[in-house]
């Protein structure tokens, strides 16, 4: 475990090799730094002994990957590009498929009501 000056010492030191490496995988710099400051807090919790700095640096490349999976793989992560899943479907006027697209840009709370109503026939009630 490290001691207080030590963990901040090795935070400075590394802290932006960690973005960067998060910031490479995920593509936003918000999640980029959520990533950072778990990876960071992995660190300030870890009891293992570090042989070098380069140990040190791998393991935390290594954390940081392995975090950055995990908010990849996260549901609130996930999203399709609206454009690509429009083109797949099929509709039978053209104007259909540019009003899917419209309803798709909305806020949830509105889209989903608006969908069950329009496209699938199910009433208010």
């Amino acid at each position: 475990m490290f001691s207080n000056e030590a963990f901040a010492q090795n935070a400075e030191k590394y802290m932006d090799t960690v973005f960067r490496v998060a910031y490479g995988w995920l593509k936003n710099p918000d999640d980029a730094n959520d990533v950072t400051q778990d990876v960071l807090i992995e660190l300030y919790k870890t009891d293992k002994a570090f042989e070098s700095d380069a140990h040190l640096k791998n393991w935390l490349i290594r954390v940081t990957v392995n975090r950055c999976k995990m908010l990849f793989r996260s549901p609130r992560r996930r999203h399709e590009d609206i454009d690509d899943y429009a083109e797949t479907l099929s509709f039978e006027q053209p104007r259909d498929g540019e009003l899917f697209k419209a309803v798709m840009a909305l806020d949830k709370k509105y889209r989903v009501p608006l969908l069950l109503f329009y496209y699938e026939g199910y009433t208010t009630a």
